[in-house]
């Protein structure tokens, strides 16, 4: 951050979980920074709270620029940060409020198997993951999709379309969000280079902080709500971190170049060439918004097929099955209704490492979750905790939460202090089978590269984000 910003950028802690910057400049509205004492950025060193209020300057942004306790510097939005437009209003949208890996998200399912069931099998079963689940920066992929025509399907149906083809059953449907596929998805908006990149990467992790990891319920928090959402203590579960692949990567670059030339006929300037933007309902904002949902799609998919090669897995090598909890992203804009000043208002909700969480009795939640809420599904760091959250009533932040536990340190700087070889014998040394693609994936994933996830949820559910519901620890790690 400058000097100047420095200097202008006061925070004002409102509540012991929330923190305010008052507009300034070319602000907006406020900034609100959900977060503990410990976990605030340093203003003078950490330049995603200039992110926050870069954002705050966006045309038609209502409420506040959010950021949850995850925060971290990003791609012209924070990462853990959410802004909300007013569509009619001139509100835009920014393909840097969702990120290169659009649709990026988690997806939990649990298994018909307790811990010490699994103890005898788990080496051979993390052999069998390890081989089967491709990774890493190539292409490759669980699913041969064949062509243009067939990946067309996958970009329009998402998870329908994977099963419909053979990969999942229709509760896998029923408990994904947006019921396995968003609307308005336009595949004819999707760049010829996009579809070279995703046409050999259906049913992949990809590299970075991607991860199937096989886990265990290790404590039970709301027993009710645990009980609804198909979890119990003990009970051996499989979550599965992944995204949209080249094919978003390449969506998110192709549109920021084409909005970064369309702004000043619309009269945008702003203070960032990475949160170059258009109006929702411009020519521009429409493609995007059509291609987006297109690779939303493809992640969907993607997760869905990668579900389906653990469910083999599972059989083969334990005979037990796998059914699923939830699948959320945590990379995405949705036009959603909500209300504002005390009217309902048709907003472009951003959400860029943040989850989005229904509270119980909201009308897109599957009939058998209303009661009690949306899963939200939070990953630690590798060898850490992970937790399985829900939606609360009256939240802020446009029904919006954490997604992980947030970077702290660099991936050179992680390779420079410990080798994959020393971390995945730690691991091991806690019963954690590790199986990577690579050494230096592996360090550049180490655990203290991130903040304490712990802490990230007790300041989310001390914000009044989201409640707990259980906490799953990793038994089995699949990296790439």
């Amino acid at each position: 951050m400058t000097l100047a910003a420095q200097q202008r950028v006061r925070l004002v802690e409102e509540s012991p979980y929330r923190y305010r910057i008052d507009p300034y400049g070319a602000m907006r509205v406020p900034g609100v920074v959900f977060a503990s004492r410990t976990l605030l950025p340093d203003v003078a060193s950490d330049r995603s709270l200039e992110q926050v209020v870069n954002v705050a300057t966006l045309p038609g942004i209502v409420g506040a620029s959010y950021a949850m306790p995850d925060i971290h510097w990003g791609y012209g939005f924070p990462i853990g940060g959410v802004a909300a437009t007013d569509i009619d209003a001139g509100g835009v949208v920014s393909p840097g409020g969702v990120g290169f890996d659009i649709s990026c998200g988690v997806r939990l399912l649990v298994a018909d198997l307790e811990r010490d069931a699994l103890a005898p099998h788990l080496a051979a079963l993390m052999d069998r993951l390890g081989a089967t689940i491709p990774r890493g920066m190539g292409r490759g992929g669980v699913w041969h999709v064949t062509d243009r025509r067939q990946l067309d399907e996958v970009l329009l149906g998402g998870s329908r379309y994977a099963v419909a083809q053979g990969h999942g059953v229709q509760r896998d449907l029923d408990r994904c969000e947006d019921y396995g596929a968003v609307a308005d998805a336009d595949p004819a908006q999707v760049g010829s280079r996009a579809v070279e990149r995703g046409l050999g990467q259906v049913g992949s992790l990809g590299s970075g902080n991607h991860f199937l990891e096989v886990q265990v319920v290790d404590e039970i928090v709301d027993a009710e709500v645990a009980e609804v959402f198909g979890l119990r203590h003990g009970q051996v579960c499989v979550m599965i971190h992944c995204g949209s692949r080249g094919l978003g990567h390449q969506i998110c670059t192709d549109h920021v170049r084409t909005m970064d030339k369309a702004m000043a006929g619309y009269g945008i300037t702003v203070p960032d060439r990475q949160l170059a933007c258009v109006p929702v309902d411009s020519a521009e904002g429409r493609s995007y918004l059509g291609a987006m949902a297109a690779a939303a799609n493809y992640a969907r998919a993607n997760r869905q097929v990668l579900a389906e090669a653990a469910r083999r897995a599972f059989a083969e090598v334990v005979g037990a099955e796998l059914d699923l909890v939830y699948d959320v992203s945590h990379n995405l804009a949705k036009v959603e209704t909500h209300e504002v000043d005390g009217v309902a208002r048709r907003l472009c909700v951003h959400r860029k490492g943040a989850t989005r969480s229904l509270p119980p009795g909201h009308p897109d939640l599957p009939e058998d979750l209303r009661q009690v809420g949306q899963p939200v599904l939070v990953p630690g760091s590798m060898g850490t905790s992970s937790y399985v959250l829900t939606g609360v009533a009256g939240a802020p932040a446009f029904a919006s939460t954490c997604h992980g536990a947030g970077r702290v340190r660099s991936r050179h700087q992680s390779v420079k202090a410990m080798r994959g070889q020393d971390l995945r014998r730690a691991l091991a040394q806690q019963g954690i089978v590790v199986r990577g693609a690579s050494w230096r994936g592996l360090a550049e994933e180490a655990p203290d590269a991130y903040k304490d996830v712990d802490e990230v949820v007790a300041a989310a559910e001390g914000a009044g984000l989201c409640r707990r519901v259980a906490r799953v620890v990793p038994i089995g790690v699949v990296k790439g």
